[in-house]
């Protein structure tokens, strides 16, 4: 993989469609199997960490463009904010309409909430369940209502915000805390409450504190 630094807060990097495969990663699944997709995104971030030193912190844009012989991705780190709130993008590609999809995201966290009165909430992806117990031992996050289900080898968060018990710059705090160990994935938490498995169905940190700690 070839990697060059722009800058403080973006980096290149050109990845050949024989190292993906290399990596155990299917050429096509890349495209169509979001999990997939981001697992090999994480894989090429953590050998972009140990070269240059570039550490995630916050929420990414993330360009992909596709080439004959492999993929040209661009990462910045990136503020995105709605009324003082910050998110994560996900991860696009040149397949996807890289604007459609910041409204739909923000559709779906703020418009939603305001038209159906229903609480804030997110589902958060971890890398690995040792993210799950280095989150939990950060602190600070108990009064946070939360979940942890785990569906194809995977662990999510599900943490709602109710609209009557916090303010802005509380729901902003927590959020930078929780991206700092998790990124947002497009799972819902619909599909992980028919497909997947609950197996902390509340105070996910403070469980994880007694039997991990």
């Amino acid at each position: 993989m070839e990697i060059e630094r722009i800058n403080d807060n973006t980096v290149k990097f050109f990845i050949s469609y024989v190292d993906i495969e290399e990596r155990g990663f299917d050429r096509e699944e890349i495209w169509y199997n979001r999990e997939r997709s981001e697992e090999l995104f994480w894989d090429m971030m953590e050998e972009v960490h140990d070269e240059e030193d570039f550490t995630v912190d916050g929420p990414l844009w993330i360009q992909v463009h596709a080439l004959d012989k492999g993929l040209e991705i661009l990462v910045t780190q990136a503020n995105l904010t709605k009324d003082g709130q910050r998110l994560e993008l996900p991860f696009t590609s040149d397949k996807m309409d890289v604007n459609g999809q910041i409204e739909d995201l923000l559709d779906e966290h703020f418009d939603r909430s305001e038209e159906d009165d229903a609480p804030l909430d997110f589902v958060l992806a971890f890398r690995d369940f040792e993210d799950v117990i280095a989150l939990s031992n950060r602190g600070g996050l108990d009064y946070l209502t939360t979940s942890l289900y785990v569906h194809e080898n995977r662990y999510y968060l599900f943490v709602e915000f109710a609209d009557d018990r916090f303010q802005e710059e509380e729901i902003d705090d927590a959020l930078s805390i929780l991206l700092e160990y998790t990124h947002e994935s497009r799972m819902t938490i619909h599909t992980l409450q028919e497909y997947g498995k609950c197996i902390m169905p509340e105070n996910v940190f403070e469980t994880v504190r007694q039997y991990f700690s």
